[in-house]
């Protein structure tokens, strides 16, 4: 049939194809799929070169951090665990720790290959803190603006391991922790079977590192992906194939740990130290939800100014501490408001999709950190997926309302302005300690002299076996020395009046000839550990020892 000539139009042409001239589809670099119309910044290059950006701008700004100590004692628990491990002592039958034992064999393993000292072991740390910046960048760019996501990697550059820039089992689980969810995000945006057998050995690898971190995340992970596949109809739940690969990727990190320690004649052991904090480390360690330990490098950094803008500094620079526990309940609040958007077909089912799985891991960790110790620094190793949180209420496009609002650019700027006089201390704190430290583990930066280890370094030999009591396990890394007993610290009201009588058995067998003994530790318990019971030292000092 012949068409119709429409004056002013072509022949051969007709409404539609006009219209689509007019209105032709958007042709947009940004790659989406029918299930998920959000951003997915990976498919395009200029966002590859800004991740790329943003991971080096990190790490060189971290870099600052590396060598700057504040003598905290938590630090040399993984380090001094690691050198066990290079010395031929396996982890439970040799050495007590109640941590799971990715972390130790990482360590020990980095080690190995570049040496053992405080320079090797912070250079993973800036390494870690790059990807966090990363993951941030691209789990919030996916739902925000550019400015937006930059602004939230910057805060994580800034605030992040900042915080506590530490050699600690808690980071290497935030980073299985984030690549656990980031592998999540990316399953439901290609359903491909590597990206969910991905998300199985993450987040075993993040259990492996910190048990209840772990389990949260796989809580979270599990019920993220059972409420977006029962809401997205049109693709059904999982197959087999998936199921199977989401399987395997969770099982194979376990059974080689397993077997592992089977054959070291050490399984019954790990698997008891496992359980271990259920009965012991949650008792001591229950705090009010939020509590404040101040951290001592924020504390640091803020008294280096003067009175009053000292006073004003301490706020600014503190105020984010207080507002880091509120966000994970923030973060479950929006899930559930964009869940009902969602229903209401007020935004795409890609974006519900998005939010409800980040949400609903956010409820997993949030769970673990409850039922662990819920003070505000335990909060800090969430921080690089709480900030995109942050990115959400900053941009706010998808809040009904926000954006029509003058009073959120005025919070916007607040939060911008708080968590940058927060960053400054961090930096303040790390410059200004200008002691150099010379320990058998490398040259080191510290706020004020410390003795202990320079007379343990002239007057110890290395390999020695000395005891440091209570809780101060960095010392023996820094001199590289040994404690007698399978135990690198005792915790009073912590470890067992058992475990503390077979210490005392070790050290009487050993004749241990150093003894460097904390005497004012007691003093840090009311501030750290407040629900400790009162309970006597399970020894008397010796009369000759150097105190710390």
């Amino acid at each position: 049939m012949p068409r119709k000539h429409v004056k002013g139009r072509p022949a051969g042409t007709d409404e539609s194809a006009g219209a689509d001239r007019q209105n032709p589809p958007l042709k947009t670099p940004y790659q989406t799929t029918e299930s998920l119309s959000s951003v997915i910044p990976e498919k395009v290059p200029l966002e590859r070169w800004i991740a790329l950006g943003v991971f080096a701008t990190a790490m060189l700004y971290l870099g600052l951090f590396r060598r700057f100590t504040s003598m905290d004692p938590d630090e040399g628990i993984i380090l001094q665990g690691a050198q066990r491990i290079l010395a031929g002592q396996v982890l439970y039958r040799d050495f007590f720790s109640y941590f799971t034992p990715g972390s130790y064999y990482f360590l020990a393993l980095i080690f190995k290959i570049f040496g053992s000292s405080v320079v090797v072991a912070r250079t993973t740390l800036v390494i870690y803190g790059g990807l966090f910046s990363v993951f941030t960048y691209f789990m919030s760019r996916r739902v925000c603006s550019r400015g937006f996501a930059l602004l939230s990697a910057y805060l994580v550059t800034l605030t992040c391991l900042p915080w506590r820039f530490l050699e600690l089992h808690n980071w290497d689980s935030t980073l299985w922790m984030c690549a656990a969810i980031y592998c999540g995000i990316r399953f439901l945006e290609s359903r491909g079977l590597g990206w969910i057998f991905a998300v199985g050995s993450f987040v075993s690898f993040t259990f492996l590192c910190e048990q209840s971190k772990g389990g949260g995340l796989a809580l979270g992970i599990g019920l993220g992906f059972a409420i977006v596949l029962k809401l997205d109809q049109a693709r059904g739940q999982l197959s087999r194939k998936q199921c199977a690969a989401l399987a395997t990727g969770f099982l194979w990190p376990f059974v080689f740990t397993f077997s592992f320690f089977a054959a070291q004649h050490a399984l019954s052991t790990m698997i008891s130290d496992w359980f271990w904090p259920f009965w012991h480390y949650s008792g001591v360690n229950r705090v009010p939800y939020g509590f404040q330990r101040w951290s001592g490098i924020l504390s640091q950094g803020t008294l280096h100014a003067g009175a009053r803008f000292g006073q004003v500094a301490a706020i600014l620079a503190m105020s984010p501490s207080l507002l880091l526990p509120a966000l994970p309940i923030v973060g479950i609040m929006l899930g559930a408001y964009w869940t009902i958007e969602g229903k209401r077909l007020r935004l795409p089912p890609g974006k519900v999709a998005y939010y409800i799985f980040t949400c609903s891991t956010i409820a997993g960790l949030f769970l673990s950190v409850v039922i662990t110790r819920a003070d505000a620094l335990h909060f800090v190793y969430l921080i690089p997926l709480l900030y995109v949180v942050l990115a959400w209420i900053m941009d706010g496009r998808d809040i009904r309302g926000k954006r029509e609002s003058s009073f959120w650019s005025l919070v916007n700027i607040v939060i911008f302005l708080v968590f940058t006089a927060t960053g400054v201390a961090f930096l303040t704190a790390s410059q200004s300690a200008d002691i150099t430290l010379r320990t058998r583990r490398g040259t080191v930066r510290v706020a004020k002299q410390d003795s202990v280890v320079s007379f343990t370094r002239a007057n110890v030999p290395a390999g020695s076996k000395i005891l440091v009591y209570p809780y101060l396990p960095l010392y023996y890394f820094l001199t590289a020395t040994f404690s007698p007993t399978r135990f690198d610290y005792l915790q009073p009201g912590m470890h067992t009046r058992t475990q503390e009588e077979e210490a005392i058995r070790e050290i009487s067998a050993n004749r241990t000839p150093v003894v460097l003994w904390e005497f004012g530790f007691s003093e840090k318990i009311p501030n750290s550990w407040p629900n400790t019971p009162p309970r006597p030292s399970p020894c008397r000092p010796p009369s000759r020892v150097l105190r710390l």
